[in-house]
């Protein structure tokens, strides 16, 4: 890859910004993060010798789960 000087990055991230949209970048930042911290636990299990362990992903929310809208069938136009 040949250097890139600054004009040629700011023209690059408007590109990105422009496919994905400025609302999913957050997103995607966020999911290639975890997926780094992930590879990086993996990886370093790896060379100290252990089994790999999964990691968890956290919680974000400690409520419990709302019931289900109750199923309300309809038997069509109603007849007079």
């Amino acid at each position: 890859m040949p250097n890139l000087g600054g004009a040629e990055w700011l023209i690059l991230i408007a590109i990105i910004a422009l496919l994905f949209g400025a609302k999913r970048l957050p997103d995607a930042a966020r999911g290639l993060g975890r997926s780094m911290r992930i590879f990086k636990a993996e990886t370093k299990g790896l060379v100290g010798g252990e089994e790999p362990t999964a990691i968890a992903a956290p919680q974000t929310s400690t409520e419990a789960p709302a019931e289900p809208a109750p199923v309300v069938e309809s038997k069509g136009p109603a007849e007079s």
